[in-house]
């Protein structure tokens, strides 16, 4: 199933699908796979894949939601049934090489991205939300890497990179080596917006993404990108790229008209 192609509701197969419908100026990515808490097959990996391919080509798409579906889960990680075909720890490097490429391809999106969490997301789940710009959670929304207590597998430099730069070692250390699992309430401070109405606090969040300049918001996610890297990242090309740009020219203009501008992403 590929990710352009949108189920009808209720209709996702057994290995679960990844839709993505985009609406004007959002994109929307949903995890389809309810009856299994939306846990990821690799065929879900690969459609998520193909979603953010789609997203960062489409030169009208500023902002990406992404959801689980049913209401009780964004990801619970991956669906625990496929390790079963590993057969020696070369299994476990190819795996933990593609999911980095996942996520990866999450966090390099061109376009801010906001994660809605209703339930649980952790494992893979948690890597997803947290390669997202922004969180959403529903409250008691529960988030961690609890596989010290369940699978007694372990993460990727490359995955524990990201959760550190998040959180810092201390709070990575209780949800690997304690496999604590905070509620939204209790993440650091500006992690994750906590509201009951959720879909009222994304379509505000939506709004506000999409009325700014694309250029700018894609230069600072590289930006950012780059020096979570890198501390000595060149960034020589995103300056030039920005200050070169149609939209950057036409905001001069406008601020000094005093009026609002309108942006191309040019």
């Amino acid at each position: 199933m590929s990710a352009t192609e949108p189920l009808a509701e209720g209709a996702a197969p057994p290995q679960g699908a990844v839709r993505l419908t985009i609406e004007g100026a959002v994109a929307r990515v949903i995890f389809d796979r309810p009856h299994a808490r939306n846990a990821m097959t690799f065929a879900m990996y690969e459609d998520l894949a193909a979603a953010c391919g789609r997203i960062a080509a489409d030169p009208h798409v500023r902002v990406a939601v992404f959801r689980g579906a049913g209401g009780k889960a964004f990801v619970a990680g991956t669906d625990i049934e496929q390790f079963r075909a590993f057969s020696s720890g070369a299994d476990g490097v190819a795996y933990e090489q593609k999911v980095d490429s996942y996520v990866g391809a999450l966090e390099a999106l061109p376009v801010p991205s906001i994660a809605v969490v209703e339930g649980w997301a952790v494992g893979g789940g948690m890597a997803l939300a947290n390669a997202c710009d922004f969180r959403v959670a529903t409250p008691g929304a529960r988030f961690g890497v609890p596989i010290a207590r369940t699978l007694g597998n372990c993460l990727s430099v490359a995955s524990l990179r990201r959760l550190t730069d998040a959180f810092g070692p201390g709070i990575v250390k209780r949800m690997l080596l304690l496999a604590e699992t905070p509620t939204a309430e209790e993440m650091p401070a500006g992690y994750v917006t906590v509201t009951a109405d959720v879909d009222a606090a994304v379509e505000e969040m939506c709004s506000r993404l999409a009325a700014h300049a694309p250029v700018t918001l894609r230069a600072t996610k590289e930006a950012m990108r780059r020096l979570s890297l890198d501390p000595q990242a060149s960034d020589h090309d995103i300056v030039e790229e920005v200050y070169g740009s149609a939209d950057f020219h036409h905001g001069v203009e406008a601020f000094l008209a005093k009026r609002a501008p309108t942006w191309t992403g040019t």
